[in-house]
């Protein structure tokens, strides 16, 4: 099922992208972006980033970036 563009422009507008990811992943505060244990690959230190200005995440181990609507 695909959600209308209106509708995920919508929901990146009220939600944070830490909000959306932290329910799945435990982030911790550093500087301007959060960072946790990626959920892609078991690890010891974190390479999962996110970043609520800019609307996206990064996984440095995984290689991937998204928005949080495709979490």
């Amino acid at each position: 099922m695909r959600y209308s563009p209106h509708l995920l422009d919508e929901i990146r507008a009220r939600l944070p992208v830490s909000q959306v990811v932290g329910r799945k992943v435990a982030l911790k505060k550093k500087g301007r972006e959060w960072s946790g244990l990626s959920p892609f690959k078991m690890e010891k230190t974190p390479s999962f980033f996110v970043n609520d200005h800019k609307g996206f995440y990064h996984c440095l181990r995984r290689a991937s970036m998204a928005t949080s609507s495709r979490f």
